[in-house]
């Protein structure tokens, strides 16, 4: 296992040798037009073992069961496959699922299954394995942040064993895209039990050895129904800590960096030995702030805390300009349904707002952060200093990043947080619906409810979009979420791994990427 204290002794050493020249970042539109890393394959290579930190999310209670409330997320995308995945384009393609159609107000949903798609054990793929998959997610004992979404799944009928039939309770226009989320995984009937251990999936790597906190290492599932990997397998360690995951890769012990900040990026210019993508997302940060507790409750406390931001001096400061401005909306810039306005920094405003929420003389709060992602702890900082403009005095609270997802988010009362890209349903309902299990902010409104329920009845386009963005207005007027951009995004990978795509790692096909010894 790699300690944490020995490689940040490796990065004074690395750092010192590196050199001060830069090379260009590679973007959508330079050497990277096919979003590969842009390095050709050798057909003599064999396959290698690609090495990668992750971030232990949970601080040890990660689940390989890929519904549960603490997946091991990194684990998850490797062993198991989803009914409907994401190509490129944001456009949902079969997967396990070949074909799906609706009847007239889509409340019916009809899937065809893939055939001669075995689990890890051997066990054939079944409608059996999707009915139970769904069913496992929609227990109420078992707490899925899915119910959110699929809880409008009202029964599920087998007719044969390629067909599954989802009847729903409302109609839902869109119902392919909840599936695409990586806890709609597919696992083997009557395995719940021992699922979050076994990780037996029909995904393109099989569990080896399960160490959440050391090492995890995955082989090849050479029966996989897509071909065989180009990797001999992977091994995943745990790094909570940002800075030591790139002191990793500058050390020769991490092939491959996911999530990288721009100033991270730096480190590796004019290195030879790696490659970096660019990308615009849909990923996330926010400050949070519960809704539910003083002095958060009052929305007008709420809306003084947005207009202090000045979003785009945020983003050229913590994301040197790699960002897109967010109104407090988390639907991605490229999701069809994002509502997009202006939200202009207002000082006056801002403590106009206050003054009426009885905090004339000014207002004192904790912001807590950790460094988790290395984004949170400067946009703690560059918004600290914008609130004080209005007599906002913002403490800041460094907690350590093992325990914070289980210690300080959705426990202290503003917190900062991140969310990788979602379907604008899917991360709407997930976020802020009323009682939702990640609802981070405590929002409850049932007007907002309401407008969900709506827009997924919607079968006109139009009307859809236009209510799922009345949505997102009522979150910038009402919500406990101050979002002020979304991010482009860099990967780092060392040069001789071919086929990362410059794209959400969630919807890679990891069995082709290859490493060359």
């Amino acid at each position: 296992m790699i300690k944490q204290h020995l490689i940040k002794i490796v990065v004074l050493i690395v750092l010192f040798l590196l050199s001060a020249c830069t090379v260009p970042v590679q973007t959508e539109n330079s050497a990277a037009d096919s979003g590969m890393a842009a390095v050709e394959a050798d057909d003599s290579a064999t396959r290698g073992v690609l090495q990668m930190p992750h971030f232990l999310y949970w601080n040890g209670q990660e689940s390989l069961d890929p519904a549960s409330p603490v997946d091991f997320t990194n684990a998850t995308i490797l062993l198991y496959d989803r009914l409907v995945r994401l190509d490129a384009d944001g456009v949902p393609q079969p997967e396990l699922a070949t074909a799906w159609h609706a009847n007239d107000d889509a409340t019916e949903w009809t899937f065809t299954l893939r055939e001669d798609v075995t689990f890890h054990d051997g066990k054939a793929f079944s409608s059996a394995d999707v009915a139970y998959t769904f069913e496992h997610i929609l227990d109420p004992d078992f707490a899925s942040p899915l119910l959110a979404t699929l809880g409008l799944i009202e029964a599920i009928e087998t007719p044969d064993t390629q067909t599954i039939v989802f009847q729903l309770n409302q109609g839902h226009a869109d119902f392919p895209l909840l599936l695409i989320e990586r806890r709609a995984a597919i696992i083997p009937e009557g395995s719940s039990e021992t699922i979050n251990t076994s990780g037996i999936g029909t995904g393109p790597f099989v569990l080896e050895n399960l160490d959440v906190e050391g090492v995890t290492v995955f082989r090849a599932n050479d029966n996989y129904w897509k071909g065989i990997s180009q990797l001999a397998g992977i091994e995943l360690f745990a790094l909570a800590d940002a800075e030591a995951r790139t002191t990793a890769a500058l050390a020769g012990q991490a092939d491959i960096l996911l999530d990288v900040t721009p100033d991270q990026v730096a480190l590796f210019d004019g290195n030879d030995d790696f490659t970096i993508l660019r990308f615009s997302s849909g990923r996330w940060t926010t400050l949070v702030m519960r809704t539910d507790t003083p002095p958060f409750d009052d929305v007008m406390v709420r809306q003084a805390m947005r207009l202090v931001a000045d979003r785009q001096e945020i983003i050229n400061l913590v994301l040197d300009g790699e960002g897109t401005v967010s109104c407090d909306t988390p639907v991605s810039p490229a999701d069809a349904y994002r509502r997009n306005d202006d939200c202009e920094q207002d000082i006056e405003q801002a403590k106009a707002l206050l003054a009426e929420a009885g905090y004339a003389d000014g207002l004192e709060v904790t912001l807590y952060a950790a460094n988790i992602d290395p984004q949170l702890i400067p946009l703690a900082e560059v918004y600290q200093q914008q609130a004080a403009q209005a007599g906002i005095t913002v403490n800041i609270e460094i907690m350590p990043p093992d325990s914070y997802w289980s210690e300080v988010w959705m426990v202290q009362p503003f917190v900062t947080s991140y969310w990788n890209e979602r379907t604008a349903d899917q991360v709407l309902n997930e976020g802020w619906r009323s009682g939702a299990a990640w609802n981070e902010s405590f929002f409850q409104n049932a007007e907002f409810d309401q407008l969900l329920d709506a827009a997924r009845t919607e079968l006109d386009f139009e009307q859809r979009q236009a209510t799922y963005q009345a949505a997102q207005q009522m979150l910038l007027d009402e919500g406990g979420n101050l979002i002020p951009y979304h991010v482009n995004q860099f990967y780092v990978v060392r040069s001789n791994i071919v086929g990362v795509s410059a794209r959400s790692w969630f919807h890679m096909d990891w069995h082709t990427i290859q490493k060359s010894e």
